[in-house]
């Protein structure tokens, strides 16, 4: 079976969840292809911040308990566990992330373990283009293998987050805003996760779109939309690939495929990759919409025009974030998570300072209020 399959299996409700994954992996070859008895089992979901299932914020529990059961089956003993962004890597906060999320609920449904461990392990990243070494949560440097269990969802830095963009959750906590501080722009944020995920090469990702997201994602910005599908692949390139395609995603707003390219990893796009289950034409969502920066983003079309001028241009075609007064509670969540120290909390609310803003995105991301609103630059309302 070559590594470029990605299954798709129709999946309308989360009650089906179980009984749809059993048959495809039957179809792949079987859950022993993945998982030797005695083997532990990073199940890597996609735990952005403490939100309910119906959030479509967060990989569903439905989707980590039947990963588990099956794992379980085959002898080897799943443990749930990320890092949230925005917070300590603290064992009170992975308690409250576990409950909030259902993934509690969905250990103690499957057998699987959750992971309060809150070291982190320094390894070793020789192939890496951005990073030598980095790190990370002791979950993903100690298990014996790993399952990328991600969310589809839009994401307003990276244009989607996937199966490559979870991998970024190893990171422990707040040590994620060193990583856009350093890293910037996103192409070179792009090798960052790509880096990572070649650390963690996961022997099999599982994409959540039977409720997926769409709009100004990953966080409380982004509006659920009941997608009905979940897809599979041995790849986690070929799974980007082929949901950036079933999205809608243009391509010229997709770095880490983009990147993926730059760096000759495969597959990189979407003619590469056997859909299995389904054609393209039939499986295609309708009028996925996309941040409102998506398409407006002509970074990649300008080419060498855009080198003398990248910060210019950067800036009249960004978004950035501004405070809704009327709904921030001041929390100070989006003041920790800066990598820029742009925010501060003034009379009982955030206040951005433009002029150190990097525009990663960061406070969009994890304000549980939607209290950051995102502005157009110049040059992008023009073209709208």
């Amino acid at each position: 079976m070559g590594t470029h399959q990605v299954y798709v299996m129709p999946c309308a409700d989360y009650g089906q969840t179980e009984a749809a994954l059993r048959n495809t992996l039957e179809r792949m070859g079987g859950m022993e292809r993945f998982v030797k008895p005695g083997e532990r089992i990073l199940l890597k979901v996609n735990l952005l911040r403490p939100a309910p299932p119906e959030s479509a914020v967060c990989t569903h529990p439905a989707v980590a308990a039947a990963v588990a059961a099956l794992v379980r089956e085959a002898g080897g003993t799943p443990v749930i566990a990320d890092s949230p962004g925005g917070a300590l890597q603290k064992e009170s906060v992975l308690r409250h992330l576990y409950e909030k999320t259902g993934m509690a609920r969905a250990a103690a449904q499957s057998g699987a373990e959750l992971s309060f461990d809150t070291s982190a392990r320094l390894v070793s990243l020789p192939r890496g283009r951005a990073l030598r070494q980095a790190e990370v949560i002791a979950p993903a440097a100690e298990a014996d293998g790993v399952f990328d269990l991600c969310k589809m969802k839009t994401h307003v830095l990276m244009g989607m987050t996937g199966a490559v963009k979870n991998s970024f959750g190893i990171i422990p906590g707040l040590s994620k805003v060193g990583f856009h501080g350093s890293h910037p722009d996103r192409q070179d944020f792009a090798d960052v996760v790509l880096d990572l995920t070649e650390f963690l090469a996961p022997r099999l990702s599982i994409m959540d779109g039977v409720l997926a997201m769409e709009g100004e994602g990953p966080g409380a910005s982004g509006t659920p939309r009941r997608v009905g599908l979940l897809l599979a692949s041995e790849s986690p390139l070929a799974l980007d690939a082929a949901a950036a395609e079933l999205m809608g995603l243009p391509r010229a707003s997709n770095p880490l495929l983009l990147a993926a390219q730059r760096r000759g990893l495969t597959p990189n796009r979407a003619e590469d990759v056997e859909l299995v289950g389904g054609s393209w034409d039939r499986l295609r969502i309708p009028d996925y919409r996309f941040p409102a920066n998506v398409r407006r983003d002509l970074m990649e079309f300008l080419g060498p025009l855009a080198g003398p001028a990248k910060g210019l241009c950067k800036a009249l075609l960004s978004q950035t974030p501004r405070i809704a007064p009327e709904r921030c509670v001041g929390c100070g969540i989006c003041r920790k998570a800066c990598p820029g120290r742009a925010i501060t909390l003034e009379g009982g609310r955030a206040r951005i300072h433009p002029g150190s803003c990097i525009r990663c995105y960061c406070c969009h991301e994890l304000c549980p209020q939607k209290a950051v609103a995102l502005k157009r630059g110049l040059l992008g309302r023009l073209l709208n």
